[in-house]
């Protein structure tokens, strides 16, 4: 089997981090040789976050460079925009349509950019854009963004509904399980 490559993005904050847990856990309880790694850059600071997920027969490195990544789960918009370049051809990006703005534009210094997916989009590149944050806040909470994702990408693995749903009771604290488990199932039938 082929090294598959998903780049987890997002602000930090976000989640990314659980997400990549549960989908390392998963992927190495359905018998793959799977690395992961983490860059968090200034992630306490609101700063971008980036996580590597590789998995397949056997894996060398954690690392996904350019032009190598099948799929890339965003948890914002502009997160999307700025690692689009390691999306290899015929890879897609699964982006949350939330907007937060970075330092710049909060100090004045820079503008959002308005059309930043439509953007994307024109340059065919293959988004799947959803309101990841509504369906959260439905689910119960707000941080089940990263949960909502994981259920949208769930779609395209080749492993069953109910490993996923073990997954989750396995990663999650169990306060927040049967919540987070409503998130995915709200991402999953998106």
């Amino acid at each position: 089997m082929k090294t598959t490559s998903v780049m987890i993005v997002g602000v930090g904050g976000q989640g990314s981090l659980l997400a990549s847990k549960l989908l390392g856990r998963l992927l190495m309880d359905e018998g793959y040789d799977v690395k992961v790694s983490e860059v968090h850059g200034m992630s306490q600071r609101g700063g971008s976050v980036v996580t590597y997920v590789r998995f397949g027969d056997k894996v060398y490195s954690p690392i996904v460079t350019e032009g190598e990544a099948d799929v890339i789960i965003s948890f914002e918009k502009l997160e999307a925009a700025r690692y689009a370049s390691y999306l290899k051809e015929g890879g897609r990006i699964v982006v949350n349509t939330q907007q937060i703005d970075p330092m710049p534009v909060i100090i004045g210094a820079a503008q959002y950019p308005v059309d930043v997916l439509d953007e994307l989009i024109a340059k065919g590149v293959n988004v799947e854009a959803l309101d990841a944050l509504a369906l959260a806040e439905q689910a119960g909470s707000s941080k089940a963004v990263n949960i909502v994702l994981m259920g949208r990408v769930a779609k395209s693995l080749d492993i069953p509904y109910e490993r996923w749903i073990a997954a989750i009771e396995n990663t999650v604290a169990p306060k927040f399980v049967e919540m987070n488990k409503k998130a995915f199932d709200l991402g999953y039938n998106a």
